[in-house]
C-alpha cells in the first residue's frame, strides 16, 4: 500500500475516532422508573431534548430504589425517579445537587369490574386497601423497591391494619438485592408480591383478575394503547394519599468525579424549561393526558 493512501486511512481512521468520543461526551446516563419508560412519555421527550442540546440519554429503567442506588453508587449521572422522601435524602446526604420537580401524575387502584371488594368511589387509597385486605381479595404487589411500592406499603400503613414486615430478595444487574416491606398480616392467601415494574404487574394483575396499586400513566397506556389492552378498570382515584410526584437530580461530582454534571444539568434545566414542560402537557394517549408539569 502507498504511503500516501497509509496517511489517507490513518486520518479517516482518527476523525472517525474523534467524532465518537466527541458523540460519547454527549450522552447521558440516567436510571428512570419504569413508569417514565412504559407510559411512553420518554419516546417523545428525549428525542426533543436531543434535538434542542445534542443530548442523548441511555435510559436505564427499573424501580426508583434501585434507580436512587445507581446514583448512590455513581453508575449514571441523573436520576427522575418518583419518591419524595428518598429523593430528599439522596440531596441531603450529598448524592444529588438539587431536586427539579419537572411533573406529577397519581396513583389509582385498578381491578376487576365485578369489584369483588366494593371500592369503587372510594376516595382515599386507605381506605380501599382496607376493603381489599377485608374482602381478602387477590392484591398484585409490584414488591420491587419502587416508588410505586413505597406508596403502597405508605397506604397499608394508613389503614392501620396490623401489618407484618417482610423480606424478599431480587436479581438486578447481575446482584442480588434484599428488600424489606411490609404488608398486611396472615395475608399469604391472597396477597402477592411479585418483584416486577409496573406493566408486568399490570398484565399479572390482568391474567388473575386481581387488583393491584398503578401510576395513571402506565394504566392508560396499558388499558388504551395497546392492540390487546388489559381487562381492568380504575377503581380508587383522587385524595390527597395517591399523589404521585416526579423529580430529576443530577448527581453529585463531589460524589462522583467522573459523573457528566454539567450535560445532566442542562438536562435538568431543559425538563423544567417552558419548552419540556409544554411537551410533558401535551402528551396524551386517546385524549388523556398522563403527566402534569409541576417546574415554576
Amino acid at each position: 500500500m502507498k504511503l500516501g493512501t497509509i496517511l489517507s486511512c490513518s486520518l479517516i481512521l482518527t476523525t472517525l475516532a474523534g467524532g465518537a468520543a466527541l458523540a460519547d461526551e454527549k450522552v447521558v446516563k440516567m436510571s428512570t422508573t419504569t413508569s417514565t419508560q412504559e407510559s411512553g412519555l420518554l419516546d417523545v421527550l428525549l428525542p426533543a431534548l436531543e434535538k434542542d442540546t445534542g443530548i442523548a440519554v441511555k435510559v436505564i429503567a427499573k424501580g426508583t430504589g434501585a434507580a436512587i442506588r445507581d446514583g448512590i453508587d455513581g453508575n449514571v449521572d441523573v436520576i427522575f425517579v418518583h419518591d419524595r422522601a428518598r429523593e430528599d435524602a439522596f440531596v441531603k446526604d450529598g448524592y444529588g445537587t438539587k431536586r427539579y420537580a419537572v411533573m406529577h401524575n397519581d396513583f389509582i387502584i385498578v381491578g376487576p369490574a365485578a369489584d369483588k371488594a366494593k371500592i369503587k368511589g372510594t376516595p382515599e387509597g386507605a381506605d380501599a386497601l382496607k376493603k381489599i385486605a377485608s374482602a381478602k381479595a387477590t392484591f398484585i404487589s409490584r414488591g420491587d423497591d419502587s416508588g410505586t411500592h413505597a406508596k403502597e406499603q405508605e397506604l397499608w400503613k394508613a389503614s392501620n391494619l396490623p401489618l407484618e414486615t417482610g423480606t424478599s430478595t431480587m436479581e438486578k444487574d447481575g446482584k442480588q438485592i434484599e428488600i424489606k416491606s411490609v404488608h398486611p398480616a396472615a395475608s399469604t392467601d391472597w396477597y402477592l408480591s411479585v418483584g416486577q415494574g409496573m406493566g408486568k404487574t399490570l398484565t399479572i394483575a390482568d391474567e388473575k383478575q386481581a387488583y393491584t396499586l398503578a401510576d395513571r400513566g402506565t394504566f392508560i397506556k396499558y388499558k388504551f394503547g395497546r392492540e390487546v389492552p388489559i381487562n381492568l378498570e380504575m377503581l380508587c382515584e383522587g385524595g390527597n394519599q395517591l399523589a404521585n410526584p416526579y423529580g430529576i437530580i443530577p448527581v453529585n461530582p463531589q460524589k462522583h468525579p467522573h459523573v457528566k454534571a454539567a450535560l445532566a444539568e442542562q438536562m435538568a434545566q431543559w425538563l423544567v424549561s417552558p419548552k419540556g414542560q409544554q411537551i410533558i402537557a401535551d402528551y396524551t394517549l386517546h385524549g388523556k393526558q398522563l403527566f402534569f408539569p409541576d417546574a415554576k
